[in-house]
């Protein structure tokens, strides 16, 4: 197939494998180096990407003797101000992801300083820069992409030229940045960052790149112009520079969403109705209203060449499409189901109309929210229940005043409290309490009982910051006894890839390495996704037609999580409340689904429904294929011609996320 639009190489995988891959090759360079009497030097970055390749490094530091003693590390930047100390400092985020895990000698460990004075910060950089040149220049250099586009904090209007410096950070990156200083008004202004030129001069670059939040700019980064409004661009001229992308971030380049365009393609039914989809929204004209001079101007001959003309083609998709469309007479009635909901939230945002469907057709329904969303609850909510408890307490006399001991204790704490400080205990169970009682008073919209509500609390989640704690066996474990208790006939899942901070595909982990133990029948597992985008309805299995009393009734369950209403602690980059989300988000799917010619419906939600042994779509590479794809250069790739002086490298610094 050809990649035409695509001017740098491109290695698309799930993240595990996209880990293992860099780490090996991390790994070999340093092996190499070592026997050479040579030290291997890195660029490393933050945030949550890299935490899978910094965990396989000490898996094959402590497993397998990978000796770092005579490695040197340069991070990408640092926030500033920022003291080392702090929960937020790249300094901590490398120590406890890496180095305390590995024999590398302190001094052989380098982070742009986030507390040096104001005024000695540019020669600071000069001497940053110096070090990185007596180190022999960067071997290695590990990138994200950050929305903007930045590589490092190399914000848009970055030069090619640029070095380590000062930088004021962009609205949007600190709006990314927002959930782990607990508001964005937390965020520092400024960051210490590699510039675009100081990356460039690595010998090896690997950009990664996961979820589909960070789809959009990778097309721009990997098939646009090379521009400084979108430093990842420069990284097009680099000789040994490589995307590593998860299946989600890859969605928007053209041989992902529309191969038709760029070469021959295999076509099976999922491509058809994609390419169907895509030509009736292209044209602007019903499915069934299709001809065949619309699909030969449209890079579709060899589609509509497979049925002879457009009618059949036309016919089959439009029939299919028809077929997914499940009101109540067509959904479960009398079965065993579990609505696994990742935050106490997430079942009435993602799923609400369908959810209210299954209760009226007397399905035995549980929903087992697996993490108390406790972090998710801003101080002054604790502030108002703890005005409540003490006007109960002098209502009722209750507890010889302990309550007025303990409301003392709580109200000290947040008085006292700096920006993204952890909660002590007691704080974090009311915050637990509240989400809890918010998801119970959701359900009840529905007619449903408290009874149905589980709360799973799993211990992944409870470290009482935005980084969680890799899925464990007890969550594992927690998961499992619902499943043997309830014994589920179907169950819901999250399936959004966009979620900003990850708990969704956290949780997912811990639900299929449940099912992996489980020993009844594999339930039917259908996937729904989270409050930041709804399946395409080229992808659903299943869409399910809200009447607009069903989508007020929806909205009103998710009004009753008032700790989430008119400004959530996370709202990723749409201010808007969730429930205008699902209101547009709901209604937009049913327009869709309109144009295509199909029965016009006020709403719908759309729901992924897992094939045996087809979890979701996860391509994988072999071994010797990912180590060959970065050595790929296609002949319609203009000779590499980097600035002089420049060698290999890139990245992106602190928003990994």
């Amino acid at each position: 197939m050809a990649q035409t639009r695509e001017r740098v190489p491109v290695v698309i995988v799930e993240y595990d494998q996209i880990a293992r891959t860099i780490a090996e090759r991390i790994a070999a360079l340093i092996r190499e180096r070592n026997t050479a009497g040579r030290p291997a030097v890195l660029g490393l970055a933050t945030g949550s990407t890299p935490i899978g390749i910094y965990r396989e490094l000490i898996r094959l530091h402590r497993d397998e003797g990978l000796d770092f003693s005579n490695v040197v590390t340069f991070n990408l930047d640092e926030y500033y101000p920022m003291p080392p100390d702090s929960i937020h400092s790249y300094v901590r985020y490398m120590w406890e992801n890496l180095f305390d895990h590995i024999d590398i000698p302190r001094e052989n460990v380098h982070i742009p300083a986030g507390d040096v004075p104001r005024e000695k910060v540019e020669e600071f950089c000069r001497w940053y820069e110096q070090a990185i040149r007596d180190a022999g220049g960067i071997d290695f250099q590990i990138l994200g992409v950050g929305k903007t586009g930045h590589i490092g904090f190399n914000e848009p209007g970055s030069g090619v030229e640029s070095r380590t410096r000062l930088i004021a950070l962009d609205t949007v990156t600190r709006r990314d940045a927002a959930a782990d200083f607990f508001g964005e008004d937390n965020v520092p202004m400024e960051a210490i960052t590699m510039g675009v030129a100081t990356i460039l001069e690595a010998r090896e670059i690997a950009l990664v790149a996961t979820g589909e939040h960070k789809a959009a700019i990778v097309r721009r980064s990997v098939e646009g112009e090379p521009d400084p409004d979108v430093a990842a661009t420069y990284l097009q001229n680099h000789p040994h520079a490589t995307f590593y992308l998860d299946p989600a971030a890859s969605a928007e380049l053209t041989r992902i969403k529309t191969p038709w365009v760029v070469g021959e393609v295999r076509w099976d039914r999922k491509m058809e109705m994609e390419a169907v989809i895509w030509l009736s929204e292209k044209t602007g004209k019903s499915i069934l209203k299709l001809d065949t001079d619309d699909y030969r101007e449209h890079h579709l001959s060899s589609l509509v060449a497979r049925y002879g003309s457009a009618g059949p083609l036309n016919g089959e998709i439009f029939n299919e499409l028809l077929s997914k469309v499940r009101g109540r007479s067509r959904l479960p009635t009398d079965c065993r189901i579990i609505v696994f909901s990742p935050h106490p939230d997430d079942d009435v945002i993602s799923m609400g109309g369908i959810l209210n469907k299954l209760h009226q057709n007397g399905n035995r329904i549980t929903v087992a929210y697996q993490t108390s969303g406790n972090i998710a609850v801003f101080d002054h909510e604790v502030r108002r229940y703890l005005d409540w408890l003490q006007r109960f307490n002098r209502d009722f006399m209750l507890a010889d005043g302990k309550v007025d001991e303990l409301t003392g204790r709580i109200e000290r704490f947040l008085d006292e409290k700096g920006p993204g400080q952890v909660d002590i205990p007691e704080v974090l169970t009311i915050k637990r309490r509240i989400r809890e009682a918010e998801a119970v008073s959701g359900i009840e919209t529905f007619g449903m009982g408290r009874d149905q509500a589980c709360f799973l609390d799993l211990p992944f989640y409870q470290t009482g910051k935005v980084r969680k704690d890799p899925i464990g066996p007890e969550d594992v474990r927690i998961v499992l006894e619902l499943l043997e208790r309830v014994r589920p006939e179907l169950i819901f899942v999250a399936g959004d890839l966009s979620d900003p901070h990850g708990t969704h595909r956290m949780c997912l982990e811990a639900v299929e390495s449940a099912l992996a133990e489980y020993s009844g029948d594999a339930p039917e597992m259908w996937y729904y996704r989270g409050a930041w985008q709804e399946w395409a309805v080229s992808e659903a299995d299943v869409l399910v037609p809200l009447s607009e009393e069903e989508l007020r009734l929806k909205i009103m369950a998710i009004y009753k999580h008032q700790s989430q209403k008119d400004k959530a602690p996370f709202p990723g980059q749409d201010d808007r409340e969730f429930w205008q989300r699902v209101e547009e988000r709901n209604t937009a799917t049913a327009r869709i689904v309109d144009r295509l010619g199909l029965p016009e419906y006020f709403a719908m939600e759309a729901y992924v429904v897992r094939k045996e042994g087809r979890p979701l779509n996860r391509p994988t590479l072999s071994t010797a294929e990912l180590a060959e794809a970065p050595r790929r250069r296609r002949a319609s790739d203009h000779a590499a011609h980097l600035p002089a002086g420049a060698g290999a490298g890139g990245g992106t610094g602190g928003d990994l996320a």
